[in-house]
C-alpha cells in the first residue's frame, strides 16, 4: 500500500498541476459530503434515510451557488501544493457566500418544493466542514509535496539570521525546483529569540554549540542572511569552528547585498571565498557628494590598468563624467579595460591611452588636449622585492612620474589631484615604501607652494585580489597541491577589498581641501599563516603543507598606517582619518628630487638608496643589502 501511495504521489508531484476541473470537482465533492453531514445532524438518522434522494436533489441544487462562488473567487485555479494564506481566505469567503445563498434558497422554496434544502444548522455545518476539509486538503497536499521533493541530493542547511533577510532567503530556498536545500534550523545572535520556532524549525543561538546542533540535525551548510554578513564576519571564532568541522558557508556577495525591498533570490548564493570572511565592517560612503564632484567632469586616472586604477575607473564611470581619460603602459590590461568600458558604458566618452607617466612630452600633450579637472594618480611600481632590486626604476617611475603628473596638474589648472599611497610609506623599510613617502612629501609641498590645485594623498594597506597579492598566489599553490609558502609565522597584514578601498579613495577626494594625507581604517590585522590555513580548508584540499621561506628583502613583520611621530585627526567619515605629518619647504623637496633623479641615471643601487635615506631619515632597511647604509 505504501509503495502504491508513493508511486501515485510521485506521479502527481511530477506533474505541473492538476487540471482546474479536477480541483473544482474535488471542492464540489467536499461540499456535498458536508451537506449530507449537516442534514443528517439536522434531520436525524431515520428521517435522513427516508428522504435520502430528495436530500440529494436538494444538495445538487444548493451546489450551484457554491460553484458560482468558487468561480468568482478563483479558488480552484491555484496550484494546490503552492497554497498560501491568501488562497485559504478566498476558499473560506467562497464557502461563506455559497452557504448564505443556499440558506436563502432554502427559505425561498421551502413551501413550494418537496426538495430537502439545508436549513440553518445544516448550512452552518456545511460551512464549518467544507472549510475544514478544503484547508486540510491543501495542507496535506503541501506537506506531501514537501516530503516527496526531498531526494538524495537535497542538503540540510541552517540559516544565519531570523529577521526579514533570513525569512526571505528561507522562502526562496523552499521554492526551488528541484529542492536543493532543506532548512532544518535558524541561527540568531539575539538571545531573546533563542529556542523559538520559525517556519516550523527551531531557532538556535550562535554559541560554540552551534556545530553540535547542526551535526545532530544532519546539516552540512550554513547560509548567511545578507542582513547578517557584517555581524557574521566579526565572529571569527565561530567561522573557524565551522570550517574545522567541514561545515560549508554560503553567502550573498556584498556587491549583490539585499536592500530589503526587492525579492531575495537563492540564485545569488555562492560558497564563500577567503575575501568574504575577513573581519571587517561594511563601508558606507557619501555617494551624493562623490556624484556632485565627478558628474560631467573630465577625469584622468593613471595606472588605470592596475587593480586599484581599473576599479576606480569602473566606479567613476558610473557617475557619468564628461570625459574619462585612462593611462597605463601595460597594453593588454588596457585593452581589457577598454573592452569593459565599451560593453558596460557605451554612451560614456572614454579614452584609453597606452603610455608612461615618465614620458613628460606625451603627458604634457595629454594635459594640453584634455585639461583634466580631477586626477586620480594610481600608477606606481608596487612590488617590494622587485623595487629592492631595481631602485632606479622606483625613482624614475614612482617618484619622477608622480612629479610629472603633479606639475602638469598645476600647469593646466586641475582642481584636485588624489594620489594613491601605501602603508609601506610609514617608517619605510624598503625602497618601494620610501619612494611612495617621497611622493607624499612632494605632493604636500607642492600643495602649499601654489593655489591652483588641491593635492590629497590616500594611504592604505593591502588590497585583496590585487595583481601579485598573496591570495592569488596562495590559490595557485593550493591548486598545484602545495606547499603554501608563507614568509614568516608571525607576519601580519591589514587587508581591504579593492572596491572598498576605491570607494574610500573617492570619498577622501571629495572631503580633501588640499595638503591632507588620509589614512584608512583597515579593520583588524590578519595573520598571514592563518589566512593560508583558512584558504586550504575552504579549498577542500587535503595534506597541503605550509612552509616558511623567511622574510623577503625589505619586508617587515607588520605594517603601520601612522609613523611613531604622527598623530591622526578624525574626519566626518569614521573609516578615514587625517595624518599629521612633518612638512617640508617646496624648494628643498624639489632640489632633493632633482638630485635623486640624476643619481638614478647611474643605476648605482647603493648611491640611489643612500640619497633616499637622506630624504627620508626614518627609512631603515630590513632584510636588505642596503642595511649597511644604516650603520
Amino acid at each position: 500500500m505504501t509503495i502504491i501511495i508513493r508511486k501515485l504521489s510521485k506521479w502527481y508531484f511530477n506533474k505541473k498541476a492538476l487540471p482546474y476541473w479536477v480541483v473544482l470537482l474535488l471542492n464540489c465533492v467536499i461540499v456535498l459530503f458536508s451537506g449530507y453531514v449537516g442534514l443528517y445532524i439536522e434531520l436525524g438518522g431515520l428521517e435522513f434515510a427516508h428522504v435520502f434522494w430528495s436530500i440529494t436533489c436538494g444538495l445538487l441544487l444548493s451546489l450551484i451557488p457554491f460553484i458560482v462562488a468558487f468561480c468568482m473567487l478563483h479558488t480552484y485555479t491555484g496550484i494546490v501544493r503552492y497554497s498560501t494564506f491568501t488562497d485559504l481566505i478566498r476558499i473560506g469567503s467562497a464557502i461563506l457566500i455559497g452557504s448564505i445563498i443556499t440558506l436563502t434558497l432554502s427559505f425561498a422554496i421551502h413551501d413550494v418544493s418537496s426538495l430537502y434544502m439545508p436549513g440553518v444548522l445544516a448550512c452552518c455545518t456545511m460551512f464549518v466542514f467544507s472549510t475544514f476539509f478544503m484547508f486540510i486538503e491543501r495542507v496535506v497536499v503541501k506537506s506531501m509535496y514537501d516530503t516527496f521533493r526531498i531526494n538524495d541530493k537535497t542538503q540540510k542547511v541552517f540559516i544565519y539570521g531570523v529577521h526579514a533577510g533570513g525569512v526571505a532567503l528561507a522562502k526562496s530556498i523552499h521554492s526551488q525546483e528541484p529542492l536543493q536545500y532543506k532548512v532544518v534550523g535558524f541561527v540568531t545572535p539575539d538571545e531573546d529569540l533563542y529556542s523559538k520556532h520559525l517556519m516550523g524549525v527551531l531557532v538556535r543561538h550562535d554559541s560554540p554549540r552551534l556545530v553540535e546542533h547542526m551535526q545532530k540535525r544532519g546539516a552540512t551548510i550554513l547560509i548567511v542572511s545578507p542582513l547578517q554578513n557584517e555581524h557574521f564576519r566579526l565572529r571569527q571564532d565561530l567561522i573557524s569552528d565551522l570550517l574545522s568541522h567541514n561545515i560549508r558557508i554560503m553567502m550573498i556577495p556584498d556587491a549583490e547585498e539585499w536592500d530589503g525591498k526587492t525579492d531575495l533570490s537563492h540564485h545569488n548564493l555562492r560558497e564563500v571565498e577567503i575575501e568574504d570572511l575577513l573581519p571587517r565592517k561594511k563601508i558606507e560612503v557619501d555617494m551624493d557628494a562623490i556624484a556632485k564632484m565627478l558628474t560631467g567632469k573630465r577625469i584622468l586616472i593613471t595606472g588605470a590598468a592596475g587593480s586599484i586604477g581599473s576599479d576606480i575607473a569602473r566606479q567613476v564611470a558610473k557617475f557619468n563624467p564628461f570625459e574619462l581619460i585612462l593611462v597605463d603602459q601595460a597594453e593588454t590590461p588596457m585593452h581589457d579595460i577598454r573592452l569593459y568600458m565599451a560593453c558596460n558604458h557605451k554612451a560614456q566618452k572614454v579614452l584609453t591611452i597606452v603610455g608612461s607617466i615618465c614620458n613628460q612630452k606625451q603627458m604634457e600633450t595629454l594635459f594640453r588636449n584634455h585639461t583634466p579637472e580631477y586626477v586620480f594618480h594610481a600608477a606606481a611600481y608596487k612590488h617590494v622585492p622587485m623595487m629592492e632590486d631595481n631602485p632606479a626604476m622606483a625613482v624614475q617611475n614612482n617618484i619622477y612620474g608622480t612629479r610629472v603628473i603633479a606639475d602638469l596638474s598645476v600647469k593646466y589648472g586641475t582642481k584636485k589631484f588624489v594620489m594613491i599611497s601605501t602603508d609601506k610609506a610609514v617608517n619605510p623599510t624598503n625602497v618601494m615604501g620610501c619612494s611612495k613617502r617621497i611622493c607624499e612629501i612632494y605632493c604636500q609641498a607642492l600643495n602649499a607652494h601654489q593655489q591652483k590645485t588641491q593635492f590629497v594623498t590616500t594611504r592604505f594597506g593591502n588590497v585583496l585580489g590585487s595583481n601579485g597579492s598573496v591570495i592569488p598566489i596562495f590559490k595557485e599553490q593550493i591548486k598545484r597541491g602545495g606547499p603554501v609558502m608563507v614568509t614568516h609565522p608571525d607576519i601580519i597584514r591589514y587587508f581591504m577589498l579593492i572596491p572598498e578601498a576605491c570607494r574610500l579613495v573617492l570619498e577622501a577626494g571629495t572631503m580633501g581641501k588640499g595638503g591632507e594625507i588620509f589614512v584608512f581604517d583597515m579593520g583588524q590585522p590578519v595573520k598571514i599563516v592563518d589566512l593560508a590555513k583558512r584558504m586550504i580548508t575552504l579549498s577542500g584540499a587535503k595534506n597541503i603543507e605550509i612552509k616558511f621561506s623567511g622574510l623577503r628583502d625589505g619586508e617587515k613583520l607588520y605594517e603601520e598606517l601612522l609613523a611613531t611621530k604622527e598623530n591622526s585627526m578624525p574626519t566626518p567619515h569614521p573609516k578615514i582619518k587625517v595624518a599629521k605629518v612633518r612638512e617640508y619647504p617646496y624648494e628643498l623637496v624639489l632640489r632633493n628630487e632633482i638630485e635623486l633623479y640624476k643619481i638614478s641615471e647611474s643605476f648605482d643601487d647603493i648611491a640611489i638608496v643612500k640619497k633616499m635615506k637622506e630624504i627620508v631619515p626614518e627609512y631603515k632597511s630590513e632584510v636588505s643589502k642596503y642595511k649597511i647604509l644604516d650603520n
